[in-house]
């Protein structure tokens, strides 16, 4: 039970007037903060501090705000009063008062600490404004920035206020500013061609404590396309999300905080003041949702944290982070390197290439024990393979197509669909399943240039990837199998590990009734393995679920590796089959007949991208490398010239 639950638990309830008073002091309403004269930077920058005179279409999104803030507040006026009970996580009740309770009445009812540390709330497992009102009665959870959800919020919430020091400064017009899993970003379009630089941190950070000195409310707007469209008529690419996200005669809504208004579905902290250290980190440039085809914006990242003894902590982090950058550790022990000419695709140097060449050979060797069969598989395919596979329609933007004598082919970006020819090039017999193809073939996907971040995004890639095709009575076996080869494989790297069940997402191949099927298998292998584990609603593959891993390193980062996915779609559109036994208890479903079934397939990796995991395991060791995977075991040096050829000799034996 978290902290805030025990409160929760064991706290009276205050009465409604002491709520009141306590809640202005919590939440206070926006407090102007006395002008200062801008302190000259040591760089001397050319910019003021804040653009003047203030953009025309700042007035002009706060004029039609009020007014429609306004009409919004006399329908809540109007609502009835009536009595609701609001279920907290210890079962207890608590009464409120619909449109008049709100959440951070009910943390101020417990204690005036609990509701200056909760950051946002969960309502009948709905993520919840603190400060907007109940409108029925409910269940209510308050989080705080410890749990994951919070700290998004809280980062969220820092991101429009960072979006309002760029407005500010720049004069820009602001695209998107998401949370991301370390902080959070704000993407922008310039005026006058102007770029961000390193300079304009101290004027950002400036401005952007200034809005949180004046604890500036974070106001929730629900408004209609219509008004949406004229509120945001001065900025093409709000136009342009409008325009695609919501549909006609429907509503969204927009938050405000200060001067800034931003189309959001928030929720977000009650106020800017609830940001104890906020500081700029870096800045890029970017395309207009992440299509190099589409206007080039500038994105600036940030931090922040309701604590300032947490910033301190998170510096201490960066720089240990930098300390082991996998980049700067490939350069200095001349492991490899890239090169303009090539982005995305590494050149592996002597040493990296012993490194990688050993995590293979320890895979194969595993392989050998376990049962796989290692094949090889073209590198290119006529796009008739993928039309097939059905990664022309889902996944073609992020593949490399090439025109060959009037035909469109492409680079492949995974082993499956060729693996599949592999299955089907002659009949099959139950006998033979599982089949256990493994391939280190060369894959390429096309990532964005603004994407691509040394070895752990990289275009050109391998993995140690492998397809089993099984009957629907061995799968359970095979999972298991594969889970057991995954607690071998990461325990040998010391490495600790959790699991997620991904679902079906919105956009997938198949019938839902497969599905289904496929994720209670999942489901029962996660079960057996004994391990705890965790679902991520809709982010499976489009052909099947996945169980994702995620590996966590000696700086307490998590990076996703190894996968494991059930696949019923790909036997059925390459129309794979397998002469069975007559007994329709090993077919995953009988389409041909008494004599033929399906297969399964099950996709699964261990290490991944091997250039993932060597940026990994670089970091992970600082360069200090395990014996078995150092590229410079041991190195024999003759103390004179007599002794070159004993030296040598002595090279040789080893």
């Amino acid at each position: 039970m978290s902290a805030i639950q025990e409160q929760v638990q064991s706290l009276p309830e205050q009465q409604p007037s002491q709520v009141s008073q306590v809640l202005q002091e919590v939440a206070p309403q926006s407090k102007p903060v006395k002008e200062k004269k801008a302190k000259k930077h040591a760089s001397e920058h050319a910019y003021p501090l804040e653009v003047s005179p203030v953009p025309e279409y700042v007035a002009h999104r706060i004029a039609m705000f009020d007014e429609l803030k306004k009409k919004a507040d006399q329908v809540d006026a109007a609502q009835p009063r009536l009595p609701i009970s609001i279920k907290m996580p210890d079962g207890s009740l608590r009464d409120g008062i619909a449109y008049e309770t709100s959440p951070l009445s009910i943390a101020l009812s417990i204690s005036k600490s609990l509701a200056e540390k909760v950051v946002i709330a969960k309502v009948d497992n709905v993520l919840w404004d603190l400060a907007r009102p109940l409108v029925q009665s409910c269940s209510l959870v308050l989080l705080d920035f410890e749990n994951e959800e919070g700290k998004a919020v809280f980062w969220h919430s820092s991101a429009h206020v960072l979006g309002e020091a760029c407005e500010k400064h720049y004069g820009c017009h602001f695209c998107v500013g998401p949370p991301i899993e370390d902080g959070f970003y704000y993407e922008m379009s310039m005026k006058d061609e102007r770029l961000v630089s390193q300079n304009d941190y101290e004027s950002l950070e400036t401005v952007a404590k200034n809005v949180i000195k004046e604890k500036q409310p974070f106001e929730r707007l629900e408004i209609s396309k219509e008004d949406l469209l004229e509120m945001f008529k001065h900025n093409e690419f709000k136009l342009k999300l409008i325009e695609s996200k919501i549909p006609d005669n429907t509503s969204s809504t927009v938050y405000r905080c200060g001067p800034l208004i931003d189309l959001c579905r928030g929720p977000h902290i009650p106020h800017t003041g609830r940001i104890k250290s906020f500081a700029v980190l870096k800045n890029s440039a970017s395309y207009f949702l992440g299509d190099a085809k589409n206007a080039s914006l500038q994105r600036v990242y940030g931090i922040s944290f309701p604590d300032p003894k947490q910033m301190a902590d998170h510096r201490k982090f960066l720089e240990e982070a930098a300390k082991r950058d996998h980049r700067r550790i490939g350069r200095e022990q001349e492991l490899f390197f890239f090169h303009e000419l090539s982005p995305g695709s590494c050149f592996f140097l002597p040493h990296g290439a012993r490194i990688y060449n050993t995590l293979m050979g320890f895979i194969k060797s595993e392989y050998h024990k376990r049962g796989y069969t290692e094949v090889m598989s073209p590198n290119m395919f006529n796009v008739k393979l993928w039309k097939t596979s059905g990664h022309y329609e889902n996944y073609k933007d992020e593949m490399f197509m090439i025109d060959v004598e009037k035909e469109q082919f492409g680079l492949k970006p995974m082993n499956c669909p060729g693996h599949c020819l592999m299955f089907d090039v002659r009949e099959r017999s139950y006998r033979e399943l599982p089949l256990r193809f493994a391939d280190f073939g060369v894959l390429h996907r096309n990532e964005a240039s603004g994407a691509l971040s040394g070895l752990t995004r990289v275009r050109r890639f391998q993995q140690d990837d492998a397809h089993l095709f099984c009957r629907l009575d061995q799968v359970g076996e095979e999972i298991d199998a594969t889970l057991d080869f995954l607690q071998h494989v990461y325990g040998i790297f010391g490495f600790e590990f959790s699991l997620a069940l991904s679902t079906r997402p919105e956009k997938f191949l198949g019938k839902i009734e497969e599905w289904d099927i496929a994720e209670q298998h999942l489901t029962d292998a996660l079960n057996r393995f004994g391990r705890p584990w965790s679902i991520n609603p809709q982010d499976g593959a489009f052909y099947g679920p996945k169980i994702d891993i995620l590996i966590r390193d000696s700086l307490r980062r998590n990076h996703q590796c190894a996968t494991l996915q059930l696949d019923f779609q790909l036997p059925e559109r390459f129309n794979l089959q397998y002469r069975n036994n007559g007994s329709s208890s090993s077919s995953s479903s009988d389409h041909h007949g008494s004599d033929f079934s399906r297969p399964i397939i099950i996709h699964r990796a261990m290490l991944g991208s091997l250039e993932r995991m060597i940026a990994i395991l670089t970091e992970n060791c600082a360069g200090r490398w395990d014996f078995w995977l150092s590229p410079r075991q041991i190195q024999i040096i003759p103390v004179a010239p007599q002794w070159v050829g004993e030296s040598k000799a002595k090279g040789s034996r080893l």
